[in-house]
């Protein structure tokens, strides 16, 4: 399947579908067994495809008419609720209801790094410096995490109680 756009979506029915936006014909699907599809993530090559569910995390590879992840990844307890990929991905990162935030190595089956959070995670997201992870929480926290000390940087509570869903970040530089 070599596009220049990939357009995916996933839900409760527990299948990742492939679309032609030029017509919104579906032209494949994949079934992901363990759960209902809470998020997904395409790789910046636009070879690989992870999906979050309950708990798992499965990488699909775009190109490939088997149906089977390549990789799953199992550690946490609770929803995934975002991933997403580092620039040459070479890892990936989530979050969970479970209140961790982990960085899964791509050459193996278990996470290099767990940070723990006091509420469940909704939303994290890579800074485009490639060494800090920002996370929002249940609880309104917005919290950066320094991959290079391993350890949170910074706390900010922009609403305090009030769940943070959704976190964007964008560079400015070209």
């Amino acid at each position: 399947m070599s596009q220049a756009v990939i357009l995916i979506s996933g839900g409760f029915d527990r299948k990742i579908r492939f679309w032609d936006a030029s017509n919104a014909a579906c032209v494949r699907a994949l079934r992901f067994q363990d759960s209902q599809i809470n998020c997904l993530q395409i790789s910046s090559d636009k070879h690989l495809i992870a999906a979050g569910g309950n708990p798992k995390i499965n990488l699909y590879d775009v190109n490939s008419r088997d149906d089977s992840p390549i990789l799953s990844f199992d550690g946490h307890t609770g929803n995934v609720t975002e991933l997403g990929f580092q620039k040459d991905c070479k890892w990936l990162y989530s979050c969970s209801e479970d209140g961790t935030i982990k960085i899964w190595d791509l050459r193996i089956q278990a996470h290099q790094r767990n940070y723990e959070c006091l509420f469940p995670v909704n939303s994290v997201v890579l800074h485009p410096n490639q060494a800090e992870l920002i996370s929002g929480d249940q609880n309104g926290c917005m919290n950066i995490w320094d991959l290079n000390a391993g350890a949170c940087r910074a706390e900010i509570i922009p609403a305090p109680e009030l769940p943070l869903r959704s976190i964007s970040i964008v560079s400015n530089s070209n």
